[in-house]
């Protein structure tokens, strides 16, 4: 038998803690989540992913009255960026959510789909992908990307 053991590194910073871009990103995905398509739930979610170049990709997420038909804001950010963008690296990917009572206390986390496609986009690039999570009480940052969120992905060596 062999045993292994995995461990990961997050940080948790005050909004003002934060350095300018990564403010900047986090606004931008707050800013995004007015283009939310969220009339069953009434919970905004907004996803600003940054380029290698320092464009900004925004995204929301976008309801069904078919749940499995809509899509997340993380998703529909990163697919934008990377048929817009085929050739430039993510580096950064921010995630804000609000609701009825405004911005959500606690930050949230991309859903198992979403650790996928960015699992897969990391693999592609051979870049992590930094992860900002917003929340009013804390924002966490996650330096090492999906693998961190995702451990034992399915990726294209699976396929093999």
């Amino acid at each position: 038998m062999k045993e292994y053991k995995k461990a990961f590194l997050w940080k948790v910073y005050g909004f003002d803690e934060l350095d300018a871009n990564d403010r900047s990103l986090i606004e931008a995905a707050k800013d995004a989540t007015n283009g939310s398509h969220s009339p069953y739930s009434n919970f905004k979610v907004g996803a600003a992913v940054l380029l290698e170049d320092g464009n900004v990709v925004t995204g929301s997420n976008q309801e069904n009255a078919a749940y499995p038909s809509g899509l997340c804001a993380e998703r529909t950010a990163l697919f934008a960026a990377c048929h817009n963008h085929p050739e430039r690296r993510i580096t950064a990917l921010a995630i804000a959510a609000r609701n009825s009572q405004g911005w959500t206390a606690l930050p949230i986390t991309p859903c198992g789909a979403c650790r996928q496609v960015m699992a897969e986009i990391e693999s592609f690039f051979e870049t992590p992908i930094r992860t900002l999570l917003y929340g009013k009480q804390e924002t966490i940052v996650i330096e090492n990307g999906a693998s961190t969120l995702l451990p034992f992905c399915f990726g294209a060596k699976s396929l093999e």
